[in-house]
């Protein structure tokens, strides 16, 4: 019997043998797939379970898989691995355990693995190797296929290798090998194999074999719904043993790495399955996006994706809420996904503490909590409180998600209303007080006893700190404000209401008391009937009044009409001339009185009375008096009394009307209405009728309107009455008013238009503020078009409404006036508009020629006036354009105006501001603003055309001579330079060259403003206020200072003449000097500017220079000039006499005769230039100026500066002289000195050269001076010496 040890030992040399045959067996069967098919029966595939062959080791058995069988992951855990075990390929090192897993010997079939491999060959890239048909392409293709097939059959369960295509940098092979397992050394020799079966001349890089392995790694993903601020988990795990791990995020293009919000762990379990852990922690919307987890060992790359969504918490529930104490109130909040949430609080945030309970609610989604407020947490002091209430959701993982709903809690309001009854009388005003201890409500207002709401223009509502004040104001009670009052406070639907019994006892105003006389003559010891009457019959107690007496009056009714009378006796107690001013006192029975206006008595004597009249009265010669219509000679008419006021004036022995305004009775009866509309408190409800009823009476007196100026005017102050009301204007309504205007704009209507501004001049501008107001409150009920078309007034306009596309533009067409214009606003302009605002433009072809009455000085054509208006207030800047047909037969200059109604002290003018002339046709003018309000054309024939030749050529003259006058100024002030020393060697020619400098520096900064003001003058664009003002005050300032500089030369020149024996230093000639020639300018300037820009009337509307149209700022330039003017030629005059006829005792010299004749010369031909430019300038102002008072003006404006470089400094001998010392040559300079030391040269420039001597005739004298006589020495004439010797 054979021992154990024997035994044991032959079963395991049995169990290698078998062990390794069968090895044998299956390395020769992966040399090729057909080489494997071809042994395997057909048809027959490889068990999927396969017993294990288990070996002793040592003290321990070792259990293995044959070659694509493994151990299941199941037995893999539990159990040890083979340690050192060679035949295990790299992440595959369960193919071995230690000892018999309980479940049985049973390997698994391994699954395929295709490897995604590259390598890189080394020679030059070819385009042919990106076509798959190429011959080149299918060659490589072919070796290379070779090649790797025989070089990884060697790999276990090997089936195929193909090449998947080429790419630059080299040449890249890029080809897939599917196997069943592989390991790092297995690979590395088959990539030998590879490199030893392929050509060399493909020069393969070994050290560039790369392999992405498509093996199964989990890739798992914790939680799977994931919202904003949860902790994620992203677990990698691979079954091979390494920790070489990274973790890259694809949006970010970055590699992960730990920090404060991302975490990442990598182990190894039981050396042989890799488990990565990635952590972000409070997860946000930037984290979201596809994560790629890559395990790396020798030339594979295990590579698992994954992508992930990141969703925030959204919560919906009420914002706001207003919940009444004593009511219970349930709050909810809803998430919009359906999710078992981890909890859900609910807190409270505020100045009470009411909390409620929180309930679950059917839907796992939402939560509800439930309030109920008693007395004793909501007081009523406490009412109106506000208490932030929050519910937050929080998930299995940390995310927390939150709504805030602010609850408001009111309680019932308790109102109080004035306690006081209130009882006045008509005219007298009214105030209630409401109060409620509950500030928080919906709405409060005041209803009549009628039902009818009261407009919000009667009363003011305000928050206090402990409740709530709403207070209704009358301030002129009539009748209809007696009644009840209700104050209502509304929150939701619960209503709190107070009333109020108002009681309005009877009490004629003042403007309804009739008087007659308004004024009347009363003869010595003669009388005079007096009389007060209302349209009233209630029981007043009626007295006049005359200084502290009063009389009882006696009751008289005529129809509707009740008046009160009194005869007045001028008795022998008064004197001649006497005033009486006589009132009546209205007193009801609550002792509430009213007074009449005064009834004026002027006592005369009886011998000076020569008009009598039985209705006018009485009066002496030129005696003007008024009457009320109703009381005069004018024919009454059925309807009711007649309104306003007529002037009779008495002529010789007759009275004579000379100013008739009164109203006709129809009309007075409207006005008297609307008066009384305004002070109702349901105005707004009765306005469409009224305005109804105005359009119908309007029409029938049509006749009345054209022969009472009065009429029209009462016209016109209804309109502006009713344009007051407060309320919106329906297309209806607007038709009305639209009527009534086109009656009053007829052309048979024009020359009581005429009259009516002889009297009143602002009616036309109040009609034009009427109808814009209108406009601004019309709202269309349907469509978004408005259209009303009357014979002397159109009107069109739109809607704007949401998402609205369509540019405004309008046209407006009036056959019978041959007038036609067009507005429009771009579209992008119109977005800035709120939604159903309304843009309306309203065109008129006669109101034009109404204003040219009305305003004198403006040159008019005859074109339309287009008002556009918007009803909601523009904030940003607006930009409108419209044409106008010009019908101007003159042409001229077209300015683009609108009417301000704030020039003129508020009556209205035409302004330029903000408007611009686009474009001018022949038949039309296109302009453009950047406002809304009336637009129009004037035309100004007094300025040049920009376009014409004379305007071109003024531009031409004025920059060229601007030029020339810079450069003559620079040159003076150079030469000044130069010759200074020589010609200031006392203290006369010192100070006169001090003037000569300060006047060519003034005008030269002049001139440079006067371009700077060119420049901002352009009628393209809208003029900069602050750069055009400050440019009008500097050249204000520097063009008088130098006429104030020409005036200290003169004033200089005449003291030096007439004070021979006066001396004054220089440093006080000086102080006098610059005193006078900067400092009087500068007060003239400040003060003009401060006087007249608060008013913003300092410059013109379209020019940098001193407004003249409505301050005659431009006196404050002119004014001075011209007695500048004045006062040099007289002192001119003075100073030629005094030269030419020297007093007795006067001994000037030579040099001082001449010195003093150069400044002679020096201000009479400069000062007539200066003053003769502006003289020219100030006729261009005046309207109908001719065009060569332009051109004139122009060229001695331009040209000043070389005027003063001639006459003011080149003209000097002396001057001449020290240039012609300075940059002569010596031998010039030898015969200058001869000829001056023999006195019988002539100099270029001396008094007897050609030049000169014309000028000298000037001034009646020739010859030549001798500058160069030396001075006398005495000390008797030094003084007479120093006066004229130096001047030059």
């Amino acid at each position: 019997m054979k021992s154990p040890r024997r035994t044991t030992l032959c079963f395991m040399i049995i169990v290698i043998y078998s062990s390794q045959a069968t090895l044998n067996l299956n390395l020769e069967s992966i040399v090729h797939p057909s080489i494997l098919r071809g042994h395997e029966p057909a048809g027959e595939e490889p068990p999927r379970h396969k017993r294990a062959v288990c070996r002793p080791a040592g003290n321990e058995i070792w259990c293995s898989c044959e070659t694509g069988y493994r151990w299941p992951q199941e037995s893999c855990l539990p159990h040890l691995t083979c340690q050192d075990h060679g035949g295990s390929p790299a992440g595959n090192h369960c193919s071995c355990l230690k000892g018999l897993p309980p479940k049985g010997p049973f390997c698994q079939l391994r699954g395929d693995v295709t490897l995604r491999m590259s390598v890189r060959l080394n020679v030059g890239f070819q385009e042919d190797l990106r076509n798959s048909s190429s011959a080149l392409y299918r060659s490589y293709k072919t070796d290379l296929e070779m090649a790797f097939w025989k070089g990884y059959r060697i790999l276990p369960g090997f089936k195929m290798v193909t090449v998947t295509g080429f790419r630059p940098g080299s040449v890249v092979v890029t080809y897939e090998v599917t196997t069943t397992t592989s390991s790092p050394e297995l690979m590395r020799k088959a990539n030998e194999q590879v490199l030893q079966n392929l050509n060399q001349t493909y020069k393969m890089d070994y050290n560039s074999f790369q392999a992405v392995t498509s093996n199964e790694t989990k890739f798992s993903v914790i939680p799977e719904i994931i919202f904003e601020g949860d902790t994620v988990s992203l677990v990698c795990e691979n079954e091979v043993p390494s920790s070489n791990v990274s973790w890259y995020h694809v949006e970010r293009r970055s590699d992960v790495q730990n920090s404060s919000r991302f975490w990442i762990y990598t182990s190894v379990l039981n050396n042989m399955t890799s488990l990565s852990r990635f952590t972000i922690y409070n997860i946000t919307q930037g984290d979201a996006g596809e994560y790629i987890c890559k395990l790396t060992l020798d030339i594979f790359e295990y590579e698992a994706r994954k992508k992930i969504n990141v969703t925030p918490i959204r919560i919906s529930a009420n914002e706001e809420m207003q919940v009444m104490c004593n009511s219970p109130v349930s709050l909810n909040c809803c998430s919009d996904i359906h999710v078992n949430w981890s909890k859900i609080e609910w807190k409270q945030e505020g100045k009470i503490s009411i909390p409620g309970n929180s309930e679950t609610d059917t839907d796992p989604r939402c939560s509800k909590y439930t309030l109920h407020a008693n007395e004793v947490q909501c007081l009523s002091g406490s009412a109106g409180t506000q208490v932030v209430y929050t519910c937050e959701f929080t998930s299995a993982h940390g995310a927390r998600g939150s709504k805030n709903i602010q609850v408001t809690f009111t309680s019932v309001a308790n109102l109080i209303i004035t306690p006081d009854p209130i009882s006045v009388s008509e005219g007298q005003s009214l105030s209630i007080k409401c109060t409620s201890d509950v500030n928080s409500y919906d709405e409060v207002y005041w209803n009549t006893s009628a039902g009818i709401k009261i407009h919000k223009r009667f009363y003011t509502t305000r928050r206090c700190p402990n409740g709530t004040e709403s207070v209704l104001t009358v301030k002129t009670a009539t009748r209809e404000w007696n009644g009840t009052y209700y104050c209502i406070f509304r929150y939701k639907n619960s209503y709190r209401v107070a009333t109020k019994d108002v009681t309005v006892h009877p009490l004629p105003l003042e403007s309804n008391i009739m008087v007659d006389p308004l004024e009347a003559v009363v003869p010595l010891r003669g009388s005079r009937h007096l009389k007060c009457c209302i349209e009233d019959d209630e029981d007043y107690k009626v007295t006049f009044q005359m200084d502290s007496w009063f009389f009882p009056a006696a009751k008289e009714v005529n129809g509707k009409q009740v008046c009160y009378k009194y005869d007045f006796t001028a008795n022998s107690v008064f004197q001649c001339p006497k005033h009486v001013d006589v009132f009546c006192h209205f007193t009801n029975a609550v002792n509430n009185s009213v007074r009449s206006t005064s009834m004026k008595l002027n006592l005369v004597p009886e011998m000076t009375i020569m008009c009598q009249d039985p209705v006018i009265g009485v009066g002496e010669p030129g005696r003007v008096i008024q009457k009320l219509c109703q009381f005069s000679d004018i024919p009454s008419s059925p309807g009711g009394p007649a309104g306003g006021i007529i002037t009779y004036e008495c002529v010789g022995s007759q009275w004579k009307v000379k100013r008739n305004n009164c109203i006709s009775a129809p009309i007075n009866s409207l006005l008297q209405l609307a008066k009384a509309l305004i002070k109702s408190p349901t105005q707004d409800k009765k306005l469409a009728t009224y305005l109804k009823d105005l359009s119908i009476s309007t029409g029938k007196v049509e006749n009345e309107v054209s022969s009472f100026p009065g009429s029209l005017g009462a016209i016109i102050n209804i309109l502006d009455l009713l344009s007051t009301v407060p309320t919106q204007v329906n297309s209806e309504m607007m038709t009305h008013v639209l009527s009534t205007v086109n009656v009053i704009l007829d052309k048979p209507i024009l020359s009581t238009w005429k009259v009516l501004q002889q009297q009143q001049t602002n009616q036309s501008s109040q009609l034009l503020d009427s109808v814009e107001r209108f406009s601004r409150a019309l709202q269309s009920e349907d469509g978004t078009s408005l259209c009303i078309s009357q014979t002397n007034v159109q009107m069109k306009g739109m809607v704007i409404r949401s998402g609205h596309p369509k540019s405004y533009k309008q046209s407006f067409v009036f056959a019978d006036s041959d007038l036609w214009g067009n507005v429009a606003i771009d579209n992008f302009q119109l977005e800035n508009l709120q939604t159903d605002s309304s843009i309306v433009t309203v065109a008129f072809p006669t109101l034009k020629t109404i204003i040219a009455q009305e305003v004198q000085g403006e040159n008019f054509t005859n074109s339309l006036v287009m008002t556009t208006t918007v009803t909601h207030n523009i904030t940003m800047p607006f930009s409108i354009s419209m044409t106008f047909k010009n019908n101007n037969p003159l042409g001229g200059l077209p300015q683009c105006v609108f009417w301000n109604f704030n020039l003129a002290n508020h009556t209205g003018g035409w302004d330029n501001s903000g408007c611009y002339v686009k474009e001018v046709n022949e038949d039309s003018v296109s302009c453009s603003c950047d406002h809304l309000t009336s637009f129009s054309i004037l035309m100004s024939p007094d300025s040049p055309d920009p376009g014409s030749l004379l305007k071109i050529l003024l531009d031409i003259i004025s920059y060229i001579g601007l030029c020339f006058s810079i450069l003559s100024l620079a040159a003076c002030l150079v030469v000044e330079a130069v010759v200074w020393k020589s010609v200031t060697k006392n203290r006369t020619s010192y100070m006169r060259h001090t003037c000569i400098v300060n006047i060519a520096a003034s005008l030269l900064v002049a001139d440079i403003w006067f371009i700077v003001a060119a420049a901002i003058d352009d009628h393209h664009y809208i003029l900069n206020e602050t750069a055009c003002v400050a440019t009008t005050f500097f050249i204000h300032f520097f063009y008088l200072s130098v006429f104030f500089w020409m005036l200290t030369l003169g004033l200089m020149l005449f003291y030096r003449l007439v004070f021979i024996l006066h001396d004054t230093s220089r440093s006080t000639q000086k102080a006098i000097a610059f005193s006078l020639g900067y400092g009087c300018p500068l007060v003239i300037s400040v003060i003009t500017v401060g006087a007249t820009q608060p008013q913003e009337v300092y410059t013109r509307k379209n020019a940098c220079w001193l407004n003249w149209e409505d301050t005659k700022a431009l006196l404050a330039f002119i004014i001075p000039a011209l007695i500048i003017v004045v006062v040099n030629v007289t002192i001119t005059v003075v100073v030629i006499t005094k030269i030419l006829r020297p007093s007795i005792g006067d001994k000037p010299s030579k040099q001082e005769k001449s010195s003093l004749f150069q400044i002679s010369k020096s201000i009479g031909v400069l000062t007539p230039l200066l003053g003769l430019t502006w003289g020219f300038g100030l006729a261009t102002v005046f309207p109908g100026s001719n065009a060569v008072f332009h051109i004139v003006f122009t060229l001695l404006n331009a040209f000043q500066g070389l005027f003063i470089l001639l006459f003011g400094c080149l003209w000097d001998q002396k001057v001449q002289e020290a240039l012609l010392n300075k940059f002569s040559l010596s031998r010039w300079s030898s015969q200058l000195s001869k000829s001056t030391s023999l006195g019988s040269s002539t100099p270029v420039f001396s008094m007897s050269s050609p030049i000169s001597r014309r000028f000298n005739n000037l001034f009646g004298k020739t010859g030549t001076y001798d500058v160069s006589t030396p001075e006398t020495t005495s000390s008797s004439v030094e003084n007479t010496s120093s006066a004229y010797s130096l001047l030059n």
